[in-house]
């Protein structure tokens, strides 16, 4: 049952600030193709991430790295095409930003254009900065992305929890400001503590939504795939999984397979 304090018909990056002010929890799942983007959307869910996690759920790749522009673009026009409520959101892949923001401009452009998303998201705070300020000069809006940012998985070497010590603490806190002074409409903060989520979500004005960073900020963000048990490889503290389907979809295959085997399917209700 929604505790919402608004209905809001269409969300937009507006309409996140909207959320934040009025105090109402900002809801976040990753989507990757048309078919769940459009039952999710339908179940009320505020923002759509095309997430570069689509490198690891559908692809099977080991990191975030390996997916491209092409990729992200494809999987981004089909989950808009899906979408009639939610705000798509698409992270820009590895490479396709950082370094040179003349590249970064015209990788969010072809985001933009090519897939129909409604913004992009990029890791980092200081050290991309200038890739963010010429994105948003087009009129594109930016999501943030601080804390365990997996683009740069082997520069940390490890998935464990981000800005435990005073200096990254530091760091992150003046990250998030910076991301909001240089105008990012919200941001995601990943495997922090959770009084220093607090701490961020209360020192701007800008949306902070968590994954794995605790309950006082302004929304949360799970991938879809993880949510609904699809895997059992991936079992952070953070996650609460809602549904089992890897086991439900083992039984319905193995039950197809029984029935066609014993010709049980089709039976004559089911043929013309």
């Amino acid at each position: 049952m929604s505790v919402a304090k608004k209905d809001y018909k269409r969300v937009t990056t507006n309409t996140l600030g909207e959320m934040k002010k009025n105090g109402d929890k900002i809801s976040m799942l990753t989507a990757y193709d048309y078919t769940l983007a459009k039952i999710i959307d339908g179940g009320g869910i505020d923002v759509i991430l095309v997430g570069d996690s689509a490198s690891n759920v559908m692809a099977g790749h080991e990191t975030t790295l390996p997916i491209t522009l092409d990729q992200m673009i494809y999987h981004a026009a089909s989950v808009v095409r899906g979408v009639n409520r939610a705000l798509v959101v698409v992270d820009m892949p590895f490479g396709s930003y950082q370094g040179n923001s003349l590249e970064a401009l015209s990788s969010a452009i072809r985001i933009m254009k090519e897939s129909g998303g409604h913004s992009v998201k990029l890791e980092g705070g200081s050290e991309v900065i200038e890739s963010i300020e010429r994105i948003l000069t087009a009129g594109i809006p930016v999501m943030g992305h601080l804390g365990l940012t997996p683009q740069s998985i082997y520069k940390f070497g490890t998935y464990t929890v981000r800005a435990k010590e005073e200096v990254e603490a530091e760091k992150l806190l003046a990250d998030a400001k910076l991301l909001e002074k240089t105008g990012c409409f919200a941001l995601v903060l990943e495997k922090v503590p959770a009084k220093l989520a607090q701490e961020v979500a209360e020192s701007i004005s800008i949306p902070v939504i968590g994954i794995g960073a605790g309950n006082g900020i302004d929304g949360q963000v799970l991938v879809l795939h993880d949510m609904l048990g699809m895997n059992h490889e991936f079992n952070p503290r953070f996650l609460r999984r809602y549904l089992n389907l890897a086991d439900d979809i083992k039984v319905a295959v193995q039950s197809y397979v029984t029935d066609v085997k014993s010709s049980d399917f089709p039976n004559e209700k089911e043929q013309y």
